[in-house]
């Protein structure tokens, strides 16, 4: 059987993309799923200084290790400002330093997730055009936004969003 990883890029308690992430997963038909939550993963902000002085953090190489074991991976991004949240641009760059195709080309299924309407497009976006020269093997891809009223009870409410998010999660589902 398969193994894929499902993960937040936001260190949120309560974080929508976790849910979505972890919903999203949970449609993968013959996998084992192990979701993964970035507060277990704490690091220092990288900085080339901190590097020569100590090296590369441990949860760095941990989180390395699990992106390179898996068979899939699942992520949704939180938007910060139109950008990634911190906690997720630190942990992509503290990556970066062990193996600039940190993604190991590992089938992805990419997402965000926003209360607004344009559900993450920005940070999508952005992912989108960078991952791939990072070892992103992007298959599928689902904006979901007004995050409150389409998902709850942990799944998506809106029939239609769900039906483009099944065809994604296929998609990655065929990939793996």
């Amino acid at each position: 059987m398969k193994n894929i990883i499902a993960f937040a890029g936001s260190n949120s308690r309560t974080s929508m993309n976790k849910q979505l992430a972890t919903y999203a997963a949970s449609l993968v038909n013959n996998v084992n799923v192990t979701v993964l939550d970035l507060n277990d993963f704490e690091l220092p902000l990288y900085g080339i200084d901190y590097e020569n002085e100590h090296g590369i953090p441990d949860n760095a190489k941990r989180f390395y290790e699990l992106i390179t074991s898996t068979d899939g991976i699942v992520l949704s991004l939180a938007e910060h400002n139109g950008a990634y949240a911190t906690v997720f641009k630190n942990l992509f760059d503290w990556m970066s330093r062990i193996n600039q195709k940190l993604w190991s080309d590992k089938p992805m299924l990419l997402m965000a997730a926003s209360p607004g309407g344009r559900g993450g497009a920005t940070v999508l976006d952005i992912a989108l055009g960078r991952f791939p020269y990072m070892g992103g093997n992007i298959v599928g891809k689902f904006s979901l936004p007004s995050f409150g009223s389409n998902f709850q009870d942990g799944e998506i409410t809106d029939t239609e969003l769900n039906s483009v998010l099944l065809e994604q999660v296929k998609q990655f589902e065929d990939s793996i």
